[in-house]
Parts: structure tokens; sequence; C-alpha cells
């Protein structure tokens, strides 16, 4: 199957767009609606970031949506132009509380945690400026 390519501007009130469009190719592949609404809330919390903590200063400044489907999963790569973000360590700092209250979760990098339990895979990767954060949903097999 093909990659499907979308680019957005680098701003929050096109996201929807996204989730639009990854509604239609999950359901062209046939997930079930929970999987698309874990994968719609992923790619937003993914867009997201790309929006915090890209470049606006960048006359180029946009988000690259990847969807690359196969047979039995959709992966989802999304990608944009800005500092390194430190997820290693945002997503240290989000690890579930076992006591406390929910005042005591920190502020940043609840969207990553939030990607891994909705997703199969998670990778983010800063290279030269550009940040790509990899999602990946496999279907669940139908009896």
């Amino acid at each position: 199957m093909k990659d499907i390519r979308l680019q957005i501007p680098c701003r929050a009130d096109y996201i929807d767009i996204v989730r639009v469009c990854l509604y239609s190719i999950a359901s062209k592949l046939s997930f079930t609606y929970e999987e698309i609404e874990d994968m719609k809330v992923a790619v937003s919390e993914a867009c997201n970031n790309a929006v915090l903590h890209g470049s606006p200063e960048l006359a180029d400044n946009s988000i690259d949506i990847r969807f690359q489907p196969s047979d039995t999963s959709l992966t989802i790569k999304v990608i944009n132009k800005g500092p390194a973000f430190p997820h290693d360590e945002a997503l240290v700092k989000a690890a579930p509380l076992q006591e406390g209250s929910i005042r005591d979760l920190p502020v940043g990098g609840l969207g990553i945690f939030l990607m891994q339990a909705l997703m199969d895979e998670v990778a983010v990767e800063t290279k030269d400026q550009t940040t790509v954060v990899t999602l990946m949903k496999t279907k669940k097999q139908t009896e």
C-alpha cells in the first residue's frame, strides 16, 4: 500500500484536519471504532507537541503527517522542525503516580505517556532540528 501524506500549517486550529484524514484512512483499513478513537487522541497529542515545540519563526513552519498503511497495522509519522524536545526526560516525569493525588502530576510530558498508553508502538527521534514522532497501531484480531 502507498503512503498517504498530509501537510498542515503548524497551528492548533488545523489539527482537526489530521483527525478527519486519520479517521478516513483507518476506517478504510477496517480498524474498530475504539482503535480509531485511540489513534485520533494519540495523533492529536503528537500534533499538539509539534505546535508547542516547533519553530514559529520558520517561513515554512508546517507539520508533515505520513500515514503508512499495511494489511495489519497503521503507522503515523508526525514530523516538524524545531529545537530538540527532551522526550525521554518528559516520559520519566509523566510516569503514572503510584501514590498521591492528581495535584502531584507534573506539567508537560503527559501527552507522550498518553500516546504510549493508546498505541502499540511509539518512538520519538530528533535529528538536525527535526522531530519525528512515530505512532503504530496494529489491528485487533477478530474471530
